[in-house]
């Protein structure tokens, strides 16, 4: 009797463990959601024998799962291309870049070309101006030098105390007055295109060469015109200080109207009017120095004249002959 009641005892031992595995696992095929809100009510260990394996949703999920289509991306071709392929698409990289490289170039050439005509605007505004100047020094320096020669022939041998009504205006113009005779050439634009290598704009060769041309005899003539004034402040300053009867001059400007001394100069020529004037310290004035010194200056003025002064109005003529001719400043 014992024996068979351990038997049967086995037999429900193996058949609780039978369940126990079942129990576990159908717990395993649970969701972890299901579980949780089992275990949030305190389910006891017993009910979970009642709960389905699955929900009917979370085997829907797994069949669409099992269902859907998989995507696998398309086995591409590398086949090589034909060599003429090969050959139009570098002559249209080859094209591509030419152009821009021809587009860049004109852009440049367009720019350069404004920027030029620019330039050579400014430099003939400012030429043309300076070739007025230059032609009106000019006159101014004939008249000035007939005015030396007749200071040359008069202290030679002409009377020092009975002065004539021209001698004092002879006497101001030819000696006294300096800076009126002294060109100073304008090259504000010359030099803007030097300094700051704008000269390339002009693309002619010819023009940088007058433009060469002009730059040294301007420096020639700033040069002279220095020899001129160093001559002035010694001997001339001097000698005017010593025998130049300052009390006409002033006498000249307080009946003239006129803005400068030269023009006040010119009214009393033209005029009537007479006023005295003297020859300081003339016991002490020595004629021969006096004339020498008249004719030598005379002879500086002439050669500037015909040097330095004529070749710049000859350089600047060539150089707005140039621009008229070649930038459409025919009208300027």
């Amino acid at each position: 009797m014992s024996e068979k009641k351990k038997s049967e005892g086995r037999v429900k031992s193996q058949e609780s463990r039978i369940k126990t595995k079942e129990e576990e696992t159908s717990a395993m095929d649970i969701p972890q959601s299901h579980l949780e809100e089992t275990s949030a009510i305190d389910t006891p260990h017993s009910a979970l024998k009642e709960l389905p394996t699955a929900p009917d949703s979370y085997r829907d999920l797994k069949l669409q799962t099992e269902q859907m289509e998989v995507h696998h991306h398309p086995q591409l071709d590398h086949n090589p291309k034909p060599w003429k392929e090969y050959l139009l698409e570098g002559l249209m990289i080859f094209l591509a870049v030419t152009m821009g490289f021809f587009a860049e170039n004109l852009r440049e050439r367009i720019s350069d070309s404004n920027r030029g005509k620019e330039f050579a605007h400014a430099l003939y505004s400012e030429l043309s101006a300076d070739s007025v100047v230059a032609a009106h020094n000019l006159q101014l320096r004939i008249a000035k030098a007939k005015d030396l020669d007749y200071l040359y022939a008069y202290f030679k041998d002409s009377s020092l105390t009975a002065l004539p009504r021209q001698f004092y205006p002879a006497f101001a113009n030819g000696l006294y007055l300096i800076n009126s005779y002294a060109f100073e050439p304008k090259d504000g634009v010359l030099s803007q295109l030097r300094s700051s290598g704008s000269e390339r704009y002009f693309k002619s060769v010819a023009l940088q060469k007058l433009l060469g041309d002009l730059s040294l005899s301007i420096s020639n003539l700033r040069y002279r015109n220095e020899q001129e004034y160093q001559f002035f402040a010694s001997p001339i300053k001097a000698f005017l200080l010593k025998y130049f009867d300052f009390n006409w001059l002033n006498k000249l400007r307080q009946e003239e109207t006129s803005n400068t001394i030269l023009l006040q100069l010119n009214a009393y020529r033209q005029s009537n009017r007479e006023i005295k004037g003297n020859i300081l310290n003339v016991a002490s004035m020595d004629r021969v120095e006096a004339s020498n010194m008249a004719i030598f200056y005379k002879q500086m003025l002439l050669s500037t004249q015909t040097l330095q002064l004529n070749n710049y109005i000859v350089a600047n003529r060539k150089v707005l002959e140039f621009l008229r001719k070649n930038y459409d400043l025919q009208n300027e």
